[in-house]
């Protein structure tokens, strides 16, 4: 315990590693499945029997992204508010279609007519697609650097968050994403929406791995994240581990394709993590400039109280979350529909 309070930085930035791999794994399945469901989902039905397997959990993982702005917000003030207001169009605009996915997910089957379902059914694939872009984006902005000057000020525009590699990045999100979701479909679904979800993930797989390696590569010419070894590290093992997953669901091991395609997830989040330590956000006007877990974090008053609060809410969270999986674990068959 005494080694914990002597280093709350460096347990809140862990902490929010373990916070924003946990919701890209969630959400990336969520997101995954939302942007397949008008292209796989052939009926009504089929499209129902993905909705459904959402349904019980989508609202859930948005939490972690509550909770990681939360922790933010506690741990590190001065990057919650350069974050917010540099990327303050770009978050809006993630806003306002999760607004509007959350709406679809809810008001999709109030009518039977295929038009106001139809209609519902791309709300919900622009507001999967369009976060999933956006954080790939944000991601790839934290890394290679944004204008942020002496004072801790985001002086660029919304202009500047887009370059090649931050675009690459928002890619390889989309697909990764896609491919996570695809997978899910499959395990929690029956019938020809369940293989119709594997052949998506297998196709999908392909431009994924493509887009992984051409990331890589742009990672190493357009940031310093390669002079972390644990960075290089993690990055490798994602690589392995989606090849893995990717195998795994040529033979039908769809389950065991889920189970490395989230660890593939986790380890690039890793990998991003590892490479951005001790900083979170990079200056690209000057490296002297970066927030860093020492300039922008709260003080040891504020880091304890908020340590003590994330050791008993924490596990209670992650304990509610997991028997809420394990009630919902079954596959979502025709029977189990209804309006």
């Amino acid at each position: 315990m005494e080694l914990i309070m002597n280093n709350l930085n460096v347990v809140w930035f862990i902490l929010l590693c373990v916070l924003f791999a946990g919701f890209f794994l969630l959400e990336g399945f969520d997101y995954g499945t939302g942007i397949l469901l008008p292209f796989i989902g052939k009926t009504d039905v089929e499209r129902r029997q993905m909705i459904n397997a959402l349904g019980p959990v989508w609202d859930g993982n948005e939490v972690w992204m509550i909770t990681a702005g939360g922790a933010l917000f506690a741990s590190f003030p001065h990057v919650y508010a350069t974050l917010f207001s540099g990327f303050y169009l770009a978050l809006f605009l993630m806003l306002a279609v999760l607004i509007m996915r959350g709406v679809a997910f809810e008001f999709r089957s109030k009518s039977p007519n295929r038009t106001w379902r139809k209609l519902f059914d791309y709300c919900i694939f622009i507001g999967s697609i369009v976060p999933a872009l956006l954080w790939g984006v944000t991601v790839g902005n934290l890394i290679q650097g944004t204008p942020i000057d002496e004072t801790m000020t985001y002086v660029g525009t919304f202009w500047d968050l887009l370059s090649p590699y931050t675009v690459l990045c928002g890619i390889a999100f989309i697909l990764l994403f896609t491919y996570h979701g695809g997978l899910f479909s499959c395990i929690k679904t029956a019938g020809a929406i369940s293989e119709r979800s594997r052949a998506a993930s297998l196709v999908v797989g392909v431009p994924t791995a493509i887009g992984a390696l051409a990331l890589v590569v742009a990672t190493y010419v357009y940031t310093d994240l390669f002079n972390s070894v644990l960075a290089m590290v993690c990055f490798a093992l994602a690589i392995v581990f989606f090849l893995v997953s990717w195998g795994a669901a040529r033979t039908r091991n769809t389950k065991w394709g889920f189970v490395f395609s989230s660890l593939s997830v986790i380890s690039v989040t890793a990998a991003y993590f590892a490479g951005l330590f001790p900083r979170i956000m990079v200056s690209s006007l000057n490296p002297e400039w970066s927030l860093t877990i020492t300039n922008a974090a709260s003080s040891d008053y504020t880091l304890a109280l908020m340590t003590v609060v994330a050791l008993i809410f924490v596990p209670i969270v992650l304990a509610y979350q997991i028997w809420v999986y394990w009630i919902f674990r079954h596959r979502v068959t025709e029977k189990d529909l209804h309006y």
